[in-house]
């Protein structure tokens, strides 16, 4: 098992406000859960805690943004894009102002703190809004080059990042581009097209469905705007069927992005998709949450033997 997402983010925003002074974090009251306290204690001058405020945060980072700052403002994902929503469209959307958004806790992953903890919607919600990039983290080195590229890349920025530990799904030096998405297994009957914590578990899958003869080809599609519309369509027609798979609900995330691709290129393949399924999700253990709202590998094997057969 690799590192947990939040540990990798809180070293990696360490790391590079080494180097770039404008960096700036702010978080609302829960730094020890997101990891952003660790940037705090090494850079107190620029670590802002602005207390269980959402809103009023998002408001400063606009201010900090507005005077050259590169402000990463973290919360849990649930509390960020619906406490910070209006906040987001008006000074990421409308104003394009440099603001990185970095939902902690993303998916199921608060497993203990309750239903109303689950980000579940977030994805759909900032990828409506225009001009603002959306990602989410599957593993330490995406992690990383997230981080790096929310500096880098001037522009509105949601970054999804989990709690839990991920395993690593990318090859050594893996090449990662702003706009793509990447195979990180070859297959040739159905590609599985998963973001965030969901890439291990379809890799899992895939594993499974080879041993029972059918070869699935996965997706990390860690950017879901702007989409990787050339990739979906080359793999649809390559495989002839297509599984997307996240933690998130199915309405308006990755897998309404991948059917609205799909849709528009002509794409008739079969597809399902794997996530919360118009619902919302309770407090319990992580792994057993997952598995009751069919997010483990056993019903990402399942949606991708029912596409196959269905060709």
């Amino acid at each position: 098992m690799g590192k947990a997402i939040r540990d990798v983010y809180g070293e990696t925003i360490k790391k590079y406000g080494a180097t770039n002074e404008n960096i700036v974090v702010l978080d609302a009251d829960v730094s020890g859960s997101t990891k952003s306290a660790v940037f705090g204690k090494e850079y107190p001058d620029r670590f802002y805690n602005c207390g269980i405020s959402e809103y009023a945060m998002m408001g400063m980072a606009a201010g900090m943004a507005k005077s050259g700052k590169i402000p990463f403002v973290n919360t849990f994902a649930v509390f960020l894009t619906t406490l910070g929503s209006l906040a987001a469209r008006t000074f990421m959307s409308y104003s394009g102002l440099n603001i990185k958004m970095m939902g902690g806790y993303g998916g199921l992953s608060d497993a203990f703190d309750g239903a109303t903890h689950h980000a579940l919607e977030d994805v759909a919600m900032m990828r409506t809004l225009p001009g603002v990039t959306v990602m989410v983290a599957s593993d330490a080195a995406i992690t990383d080059w997230m981080v790096k590229t929310a500096i880098e890349v001037e522009g509105p920025m949601y970054i999804r990042l989990s709690r839990d530990a991920a395993p690593d799904c990318h090859p050594a030096g893996a090449q990662f581009e702003m706009g793509r998405g990447m195979v990180v297994r070859e297959g040739t009957d159905v590609t599985i097209i998963a973001c965030g914590l969901m890439v291990s578990t379809a890799v899992t899958a895939a594993e499974a469905l080879a041993a029972e003869g059918i070869s699935a080809r996965v997706v990390d599609m860690y950017c879901i705007k702007p989409i990787d519309a050339e990739l979906i369509e080359k793999c649809a027609k390559e495989t002839g069927a297509v599984v997307t798979a996240e933690e998130h609900s199915v309405t308006g995330g990755l897998g309404g992005a991948v059917a609205e691709v799909l849709a528009k290129a002509g794409c008739a393949v079969p597809t399902e998709m794997v996530g919360m399924q118009d619902c919302h999700g309770e407090s319990g253990p992580y792994a057993e949450l997952l598995k009751k709202y069919g997010l483990d590998a056993d019903a990402v094997a399942a949606a991708a033997e029912k596409a196959v057969f269905r060709k």
